[in-house]
């Protein structure tokens, strides 16, 4: 050690240290002065907590994280939930700063250090020693007083910008290994520990906010962790906001919040509202909360409004409200959303990114039976769009094959089919609000799928039956016997005919279709002999449009798939489940007609084909 240095005790800093930490059944001092450590402020102990969370003790250093993190940054904390407001204290051995200690130990002393005083308010140290503690949990602090900078050799370092009280406690933190956090001054100790880069603090500061997390006060949190660069507390705010929706729009942080904020809020899918009318009175009583100033911010905000999803009767509603009335740009905007209602033919020229519907307002995904791994599925799975997940929801009575499933007021009716043995005239109905179960009366004939005849473990070579325009029945591909269909035929209830429309490019059975926009989608199948129903199946994706009468071959899946189930859920269509040739699949993809792309989303929690796909609006 040079003699311009100050001399320190290694042996005494070892001594304090282990007394307080070396034992784990024993709490830090209390009362007690750190005497060569500090010198002007009080006592070192931190105030007890009613509940703590406590690392496990480590006589031999730094305990490694799975990441192997760096010795110099104390390991991350577990924390204990207790009831509010009592504060939480915040308690580490001494493996969490192992690395000055082992310093320590081997008498080494880090190169550059040099004797000194920091002080904030009246914050002062006395020795280099300060220098070596905080250095070993604080790369701020080590990157200060070992590197070639005015701080490392002065012996007083001010610190501007940092809340005196909270570097007081950090300081005590880097002694005592605790720290006590409360309502009051946690962000002044989460914005010192960003700035000190005290990743544990940071950590544990993060997570005491999460558990305040409430709709008074998530937007103000969202935003602090924004400021911050807390990237994790930030999504998980933003993501509570977003459940919480139509709660935080009640609280007086929605009304304060800057324009720019509220930009934010309408630009995202995930917001979690019924409908899209709950988001535009959302901006409306934003704006009129302080209608002089907000005003002329209407036009650009409503634009980020699904104006085109908004019902006619409320269109009609707020065209006449005074604060879009003398706005030409708004005015230009509910134009638009009109021609959407009044052109339905003309839609698939009308999208645009207010013609996309937000996730929670489509409805959910229902995934029922079909075939599985135990020749039957009982099983129903619901899709949550916002949380891209599958969960099972309900089981059915017993095993059905080739049975049908509708919605009727919300309700799930599974009609028919065969039990393996027999066919089936029951009928069963899935109410999702309250997760239960009806018999219904029975069907006067038992009847199921026309493919009946074939072995239980065959794959259906149903025919795809949609409807679509005027409106029109449509049914596209099947089997005639002997071979796989390309043809197509309609059904026009007013005349009570059926005729023939454009050919399929590609023979198709066991073919799953779907509408969007005024296009008919015929999606995977197979294309083979009587004798062989496992072969040449079929990735292809072919569109008609029935102005022209024609099909268009358009993106094609991933993989191909065989009794396919398939929906329109929003403005994408859904391709569930179906069988490869060998196995069941469990896997999903949505296709995006304006992008024509393919996207994989999560799997079923059971693979199945020739399940029975409904969209159910909650």
């Amino acid at each position: 050690m040079s003699a311009s240095r100050k001399e320190f005790d290694v042996k005494q800093i070892l001594r304090i240290r282990w007394r307080w930490f070396g034992h784990p059944t024993s709490s830090a001092p209390h009362n007690q002065s750190l005497g060569d450590f500090f010198s002007g402020r009080g006592n070192g102990g931190s105030a007890d907590g009613p509940r703590s969370a406590l690392l496990p003790a480590s006589a031999s250093g730094c305990r490694r994280s799975l990441s192997q993190q760096d010795c110099r940054s104390p390991p991350p904390l577990q924390w204990v939930a207790h009831p509010q407001p009592k504060p939480e204290v915040l308690e580490e051995t001494a493996g969490g700063c192992a690395g000055s200690q082992q310093a320590l130990m081997e008498g080494r002393e880090p190169e550059g250090f040099a004797g000194g005083e920091a002080n904030s308010g009246n914050l002062e140290s006395d020795s280099s020693s300060c220098r070596l503690v905080l250095s070993s949990v604080s790369d701020y602090f080590a990157a200060m007083f070992t590197s070639n900078v005015r701080e490392a050799t002065q012996e007083e370092v001010k610190m501007e910008g940092v809340d005196p009280d909270a570097l007081w406690a950090l300081v005590q933190y880097a002694y005592t290994g605790r720290l006590q956090l409360r309502e009051d001054t946690i962000e002044s100790l989460l914005a010192a520990s960003c700035l000190l880069q005290l990743s544990t603090v940071v950590q544990a500061c993060c997570n005491f906010l999460v558990k305040q997390l409430h709709p008074s006060n998530c937007l103000g949190i969202r935003s602090f962790a924004d400021a911050q660069g807390c990237q994790e507390l930030h999504k998980v705010a933003h993501s509570y906001t977003m459940e919480h929706f139509l709660e935080v729009m009640r609280n007086q942080e929605f009304q304060l919040l800057p324009p720019g904020e509220v930009e934010k809020l309408l630009l995202s899918d995930d917001m979690n509202v019924p409908d899209e009318e709950t988001a535009m009175g959302a901006l409306l009583s934003w704006v009129q909360y302080d209608c002089a100033a907000r005003q002329c911010c209407l036009p650009r905000l409503l634009a980020h409004v699904r104006l085109p999803l908004l019902s006619p009767q409320f269109l009609a509603d707020v065209e006449s409200s005074p604060l879009l009335r003398d706005s030409v740009d708004c005015q230009h905007l509910l134009m638009e959303a009109m021609k959407y209602h009044l052109l339905p033919e003309r839609r698939s020229l009308l999208q645009s990114p207010r013609t996309r519907p937000r996730k929670a307002t489509v409805g959910t995904l229902f995934a029922v039976g079909g075939m599985d791994a135990t020749k039957g599925a009982t099983s129903i799975e619901q899709y949550c769009l916002r949380k891209d997940s599958w969960r099972q929801v309900a089981v059915m009575s017993g095993r059905r094959l080739q049975f049908g499933v509708a919605v009727l007021e919300g309700r799930l009716y599974v009609v028919g089919g065969r039990d393996g043995l027999k066919t089936l005239n029951t009928v069963e109905c899935y109410n999702p609000q309250s997760r239960s179960w009806s018999v219904m009366p029975p069907m006067s004939t038992h009847r199921h799928a026309p493919c009946a005849s074939l072995p239980a473990d065959a794959m259906c070579p149903r025919a795809g039956v949609a409807v679509l325009g005027g409106p029109m029945l449509y049914a596209v591909g099947g089997r005639d016997g002997s071979s796989c269909l390309r043809s197509v035929e309609c059904f026009d209830p007013h005349t009570n005919k059926w005729s023939v429309c454009g050919q399929m490019a590609k023979r198709r059975g066991g073919v799953g279709v779907a509408t969007w926009n005024n296009f008919l989608y015929a999606i995977g199948g197979h294309d083979a002999p009587a004798s062989s129903l496992t072969s040449r199946l079929s990735d292809c994706v072919e569109r008609y449009d029935p102005k022209t009468d024609t099909w268009t071959t358009v993106a094609p899946m991933s993989i191909s798939r065989d009794a396919v189930g398939v929906c329109l859920l929003g403005d994408r269509l859904y391709a569930v489940g179906g069988y490869d040739g060998q196995v069941y699949l469990n896997t999903v993809e949505a296709y995006d007609p304006q992008t024509n792309q393919w996207e994989q989303v999560a799997p079923l929690c059971v693979g199945r084909a020739g399940a029975c796909v409904v969209v159910v609006k909650l």
